[in-house]
């Protein structure tokens, strides 16, 4: 499949993209035609050579710590001498004078208030439009539809309403009601009319009166009681006549709506699968039609068409009487791409392609301008990209001159453009403090992701030795000072308040009974968010903000001792790597049933993000950054003989047998291509052959990251 290309200034543009920026994304910004193509293309050229020498140090610095690995083989890792040589080539940097981030025009979304974070892949609309309206969720429906509710004692879920159930999930409320907006005298559950609203005032006695925001009426009847708590909004909703399951509630209360995903993350990166300007345009379009507001989806659910678009704002009346609104949508977020991969939708005057990352930011940029009309994104005209995979301060900095120049192509105010760093990479954890200060006028979001930082983790130090078994890594010394780290740089450089201190994703979106016991560590470490896999895990996230007062945390996390660059540089091998042949083998197993079902439909069906099933048919939400850590730790126990190549390959062939059988359904999925079953024909398979390349050439892919290897694979398969 070739592109076809038209001359504009000094780059050749993909038509399909060229027809997208001057007939959809310009009309309506002001910005001309030929003045947005003159600008594009005179610092395009200006910033891609600078681009492609950050990418070269990566691989010098690679090399020289895979030398100094070599050479001190079978030695015992002196952590003095380590960490001198790390500085002596430039890979440690020196921490610099204390200061705050200067950020300004941060909406509250961000500063204030804290809470979940659901990332979704912009190029699904449906997806898309659910995750920005996912600011406001159903707690009934989502405790009736997970395991948060037990299915036991007659409370299995089924085709019909289940009113022993349904009273588990109303029981439920209450206590998060009696827990999180207590009344003076008694309980919400003991309620056994309808409050009244008089004069703008309540008539139930709240503990504390000032969580009381407002109240909407439907036909002269109280339809809704507006609370506040922690900055997060509880609707309490009413109607006499409603029922669930022919049962009336005695205080006529419906639902609980709470206040949910906060902020959204519209993906590009890595929960994507674009690979040419077709599909870079698909997840432009999207984007733009959010931007616009006019985004829709439309489909069929049950045998009914599906039409979804976006929420409009709530609307309320204050105790003092005055009309309020509350933003129906979740504040949106970008994330482009990184500074490594590059794009066939724009060739160069030498005929190379562009830096994919400098095209998003300015496209995305470009599209944001039509929100800042309509303000139903952001109120303070400013624009949030999320900035993964940098490594270090250098690459912060020229992440700031991209936006430098596309703030000056759009006649954009200085700093318009906010950066969330992602810090995912060994080089920003260690430096982080400085990559902060690189843009310290931007900065509005920094978090930590355990898969691709633990992905980076082996690639940089592969040569060290065997690394311990994936799922060791969690509980290794290196990953709780790189957390803690996170939060104490972010405080000491002046987040609180200001910005977002965030922690990964909960990858079962099955297992919601598990989430609720474990990512309320989340908060209680100090993230003012944390990422969520969809909207009702939005919803129950959210309790856990009311229980915890994270602004408050952060005061107390001030104090404690700061972690330890030395313990972030524990590097995690194995010290006596004698596993069993049966360890071995189903450490093999794990790993290569992951690769498989990611890169079976990322490959053959353009599917970037998805629920896969686990070697235990439990459904993880896997993306990019997991594939890049499986794919790294058998590359690394290969290289270091644990375990043999035919060993791998008859792994990949039976574990591609068992995907296939999980994926069987598949042909169904709507809105992509059919399932083709690896195990046919496993020569013939672009699939499989990309997967076991993820795995034998993992060793020498750059910063051992997925990418170039799936978009070749995709390529060849969409041709």
């Amino acid at each position: 499949m070739s592109e076809k290309y038209q001359k504009i200034e000094s780059l050749s543009v993909s038509e399909k993209l060229l027809n997208f920026v001057n007939n959809e994304l310009l009309p309506g910004t002001k910005i001309k035609q030929d003045v947005f193509w003159k600008g594009f293309s005179k610092y395009v050229h200006e910033l891609a050579p600078k681009n492609k020498k950050l990418l070269e140090i990566r691989e010098k610095l690679q090399k020289k710590i895979d030398d100094w690995h070599k050479e001190t083989k079978g030695e015992y890792i002196n952590k003095k001498k380590y960490t001198e040589f790390l500085e002596k080539i430039g890979y440690l940097k020196k921490v610099g004078k204390k200061f705050k981030i200067k950020t300004k025009n941060v909406d509250s979304e961000i500063s204030k208030i804290a809470g979940p974070q659901l990332v979704v892949p912009v190029m699904n609309a449906r997806y898309s439009l659910n995750a920005a309206n996912a600011r406001w969720g159903s707690l009934y429906n989502a405790l009736y539809g997970t395991d948060v509710i037990p299915e036991s004692r007659g409370a299995e879920r089924g085709k019909k309403y289940n009113y022993i159930r349904g009273e588990k999930v109303i029981a439920y409320a209450r206590k998060f009601l009696d827990e999180n907006v207590p009344l003076q005298n008694g309980s919400w559950k003991d309620i056994s009319e309808i409050p009244k609203v008089e004069k703008n005032q309540l008539n139930l006695k709240l503990k504390n009166p000032k969580q009381y925001k407002g109240y909407d009426k439907k036909l002269n009847s109280l339809s809704s009681l507006l609370f506040v708590n922690n900055n997060l909004h509880i609707d309490v909703k009413f109607d006499p006549n409603r029922t669930r399951g022919g049962l009336k509630d005695k205080a006529g209360i419906y639902d609980v709506i709470l206040e949910s995903a906060i902020t959204s993350i519209m993906d590009h990166e890595d929960s994507v699968a674009a690979v040419d300007a077709k599909d870079k345009v698909h997840g432009y379009k999207n984007w733009l039609g959010l931007m616009k507001g006019d985004l829709e989806y439309k489909g069929e659910k049950n045998g009914k068409k599906l039409l979804r678009k976006l929420n409009p704002d709530r609307e309320y009346i204050s105790p003092k009487g005055k009309k309020i609104k509350l933003h129906g949508r979740a504040l949106m977020l970008n994330r482009n791409v990184g500074h490594l991969m590059t794009s066939p939708a724009v060739l160069l005057k030498d005929g190379s392609e562009i830096p994919e990352g400098i095209m998003d930011a300015f496209i995305t940029t470009a599209a944001a301008i039509h929100d800042f009309k309509n303000k139903k994104n952001s109120r303070t005209n400013s624009f949030y990209i999320v900035k993964p995979k940098m490594h270090g301060p250098d690459e912060a900095i020229f992440a700031n001159l991209i936006f430098e120049k596309v703030e000056k192509i759009l006649n954009l105010k200085k700093y318009t453009i906010k950066i969330g760093i992602m810090d995912e990479e060994r080089r920003t954890t260690v430096n982080l403090k400085e990559c902060i200060r690189a843009v310290k006028n931007r900065a509005v979001f920094i978090n930590t992701g355990f898969l691709d930082r633990t992905g980076d983790e082996m690639h940089t130090s592969m040569e060290a030795g065997p690394m311990i078994k994936k799922g060791d890594m969690k509980s290794s010394k290196w990953i709780s000072a790189y957390e803690d780290n996170n939060v104490d740089v972010g405080l000491e450089c002046g987040f609180s308040g200001v910005a977002q201190i965030g922690k990964g994703m909960w990858a079962a979106p099955d297992k919601m009974a598990d989430m609720m016991m474990q990512k309320i560590n989340h908060p209680k470490s100090g993230a003012n968010c944390a990422w969520v896999p969809s909207p009702t895990a939005a919803t129950l996230h959210a309790i856990h903000y009311h229980q915890v007062d994270v602004f408050s945390k952060h005061k107390k996390l001030k104090n404690r001792t700061k972690a330890k660059i030395s313990e972030i540089l524990t590097i995690p091998i194995a010290d006596r790597p004698n596993w069993s042949l049966e360890e071995i083998t189903k450490e093999l197993e794990n790993n290569a049933q992951g690769i498989l079902g990611y890169v079976v439909r990322w490959i053959d069906q353009g599917v970037g993000c998805s629920k896969v099933p686990d070697i235990n048919n439990v459904g993880l939400m896997e993306d990019r950054a997991t594939l890049r850590i499986s794919s790294q730790h058998i590359a690394n126990w290969l290289h270091h003989g644990i375990c043999s190549k035919k060993q791998v390959l008859e792994t990949m062939k039976k574990m591609a047998q068992i995907v296939d059988k999980q994926n069987i359904r598949d042909p169904d999925l709507k809105g992509y291509a059919s399932y083709k079953r690896m195990s046919d024909n496993f020569e013939k398979s672009i699939a499989f052959k990309a997967a076991c390349e993820l795995v034998f050439f993992g060793r020498n892919q750059p910063s051992g990251y997925t990418e170039p290897l799936l978009h070749l694979n995709r390529l060849i398969k969409k041709s």
